[in-house]
């Protein structure tokens, strides 16, 4: 791919949200900390390049942080993509991690691709369908794009850069943490 035709996706994660930490809030719309989400913003707003496009889930917590982003930088135009929203995790919504039986979450894992979250939640399949779809778009596309999003679509997004388009097992899916306001980048 020559340099002419180069595009960069940056994946940005939303601000710490207002909630107990341990807790399980994929689908959950919970707000983000103001002050957190400003210093987000403010970091980086100056390092997009001009005429990026930005998505951002619909989810409170990211759209704040797109909100603000706009206001630094009113060149750039926001548009909500519920592509980009977090994993639905089912009956876990809203209870801490710690809460969840070991016997409920040994049972998603050991069909990792296949199981809905939950119970009743989104299947990895499913959600790495729905962030593929956003993904081949943006391949299909021209130019830079921003994603204000979740860790799991990060996670989503990093296998997908790595050619796989679900997982076979949970310890497939990518281990690390990228913090809160935190973004990457990938070339294409």
């Amino acid at each position: 791919m020559s340099d002419a035709t180069r595009r960069t996706l940056w994946l940005q994660r939303h601000a710490p949200v207002v909630a107990e930490p341990g807790l399980c809030y994929g689908a959950t719309d919970l707000e983000a900390h103001a002050d957190a989400t400003l210093a987000a913003a403010q970091r980086i707003a100056p390092l997009l390049p001009a005429g990026i496009t930005v998505r951002s889930s619909p989810l409170r917590r990211c759209a704040g942080l797109a909100d603000a982003i706009a206001a630094l930088r009113p060149d750039l135009r926001v548009r909500h993509d519920a592509r980009l929203a977090e994993m639905n995790f089912g009956a876990w919504e809203g209870r801490p991690w710690s809460a969840i039986a070991r016997e409920e979450f040994d049972a998603w894992t050991g069909n990792f691709a296949d199981a809905p979250a939950g119970g009743h939640g989104e299947s990895v399949r499913a959600f790495m369908q729905r962030v593929a779809a956003a993904h081949d778009e943006w391949l299909a596309g021209e130019g830079d794009a921003l994603w204000i999003t979740h860790a799991g679509v990060l996670r989503a997004v990093t296998l997908l850069q790595r050619g796989t388009r679900c997982p076979g097992a949970a310890a497939d899916w990518p281990a690390g943490e990228l913090a809160f306001g935190g973004w990457l980048t990938f070339d294409n």
